[in-house]
């Protein structure tokens, strides 16, 4: 993208000239013509207006903007409009300061449609990263003429859902990271030290112990497969990566992360968090309960759950209150439900649902210390009883051999 310089004529035939914004000539002079311009020569933009950061986006280089910019965005916009600083005026300093391309050029874009006309909401949804609760929120805000206070409410709610998620994703690769050190050391051992030992031992000639020939052939296998057997667990890595996003393989791996012990606990718990203060945050924004609830539907990562959530949605439209349908769900809390109908009856669902998310949170954190105190000394009891074998089959021929002679 860049200011294209150009000669010509316009729709009434006078001479004239200008610059216009596009990403390629063929742009330039297509936009052109729609205002009836007739173009003589036109000139690129010059070295100096060369935007690197748009030239990555269009090239697909740019990393997509996250959860943390977009916080940091909403967090100062909603900062520069409780201060009374007009939204156009927040928009280009935003965009000034911003460092990330993508939102860089997001923020460009909705400020271009809000000089348009068009609404802070209907500019968002127009650009990649803003999802349907935020469009939806500041559309709340914009009509509600409390347009800091959601920014300021959806600043936290993006905060808070990021803490969880990261807290699970934490939880998650530890112990997998753990494993594949502990793996690689193991496999290191049998393929590259008892090798060694092996000539060593067939040297004296005596009888090996069973345990040391059980050794001796995971060590044959690894050393005449290994070359084979990691492009091979790539392979097979790339293909349940793909599988798991098809609608299918997805629903397999989020039913898996449900039922795995100790972990499936902190995926439901993270989820129900995420649904409770979403649900909180647009129902206390005047979004209609019916909208809300097909929107935190969208928010939630585990098919499993939003496809259950989908059910309760459904079931509302029939005519039911929000709890009925919520207590046949196996894994929510009946304590939770009970809350929530306590909500429903005295008019504070919104508030009720905030401190759910809370509890929520608390129990996650739980949870993911629990997961992880747990899972460390079975790492180690593991990992050490496999190198403990190892040891012991080197080991065994030669205390036997010492005490044969």
């Amino acid at each position: 993208m860049g200011m294209w310089s150009w000669e010509g004529l316009d729709k009434n035939g006078r001479r004239t000239s200008g610059k216009i914004e596009a990403t390629s000539e063929k742009e330039a002079r297509k936009l052109l013509r729609a205002q009836g311009a007739r173009i003589k020569k036109i000139t690129p933009p010059s070295i100096l207006e060369f935007d690197l950061g748009e030239w990555m986006i269009e090239k697909g280089f740019a990393k997509a903007f996250g959860t943390k910019e977009l916080t940091t965005f909403t967090k100062q916009m909603s900062i520069m409009i409780n201060a009374g600083v007009p939204i156009m005026m927040a928009l280009e300093i935003l965009f000034k300061s911003e460092k990330n391309p993508s939102l860089k050029k997001a923020v460009k874009s909705i400020a271009r449609d809000v000089a348009e006309g068009k609404t802070l909401a209907e500019s968002m949804s127009k650009q990649h990263g803003f999802s349907r609760l935020y469009c939806n929120l500041v559309k709340a805000g914009e009509v509600g003429g409390i347009l800091d206070t959601i920014l300021d409410k959806l600043s936290i709610h993006l905060e808070k859902q990021e803490k969880t998620k990261s807290q699970i994703k934490s939880a998650m690769s530890y112990p997998l990271i753990v494993s594949l050190i502990g793996a690689g050391v193991v496999w290191a051992l049998i393929t590259f030290v008892v090798p060694q030992f092996v000539g060593m031992l067939l040297e004296t000639g005596q009888q090996i112990p069973a345990i040391t020939q059980f050794v001796i052939d995971a060590s044959d296998f690894f050393g005449k497969y290994s070359m084979y057997g990691v492009p091979g667990l790539i392979f097979v890595g790339m293909i349940l990566s793909s599988w798991k996003k098809t609608p299918v393989g997805k629903r397999f791996f989020d039913r898996l992360s449900m039922n795995v012990p100790a972990f499936g606990t902190i995926v439901i718990k993270g989820n129900l968090s995420t649904f409770s203060r979403t649900l909180a945050t647009l129902l206390s924004s005047g979004v209609s309960l019916i909208d809300a609830l097909e929107i935190c539907v969208e928010t939630i990562d585990n098919s499993i759950i939003a496809d259950d959530l989908d059910e309760v949605k459904k079931k509302v439209i029939e005519g039911k209150t929000l709890t009925e349908p919520l207590m046949k769900i196996e894994y929510f809390p009946e304590m939770v439900s009970q809350m929530i109908k306590v909500g429903e009856q005295t008019g504070s669902i919104d508030g009720m649902l905030e401190k759910i998310s809370e509890v929520f949170e608390e129990e996650v954190n739980e949870a993911i210390g629990a997961a992880t105190k747990m899972m460390e000394p079975l790492i180690i009891v593991v990992l050490g009883s496999i190198i403990a074998t190892i040891l012991v089959a080197i080991y065994l021929p030669m205390f036997m051999a010492g005490g044969g002679a």
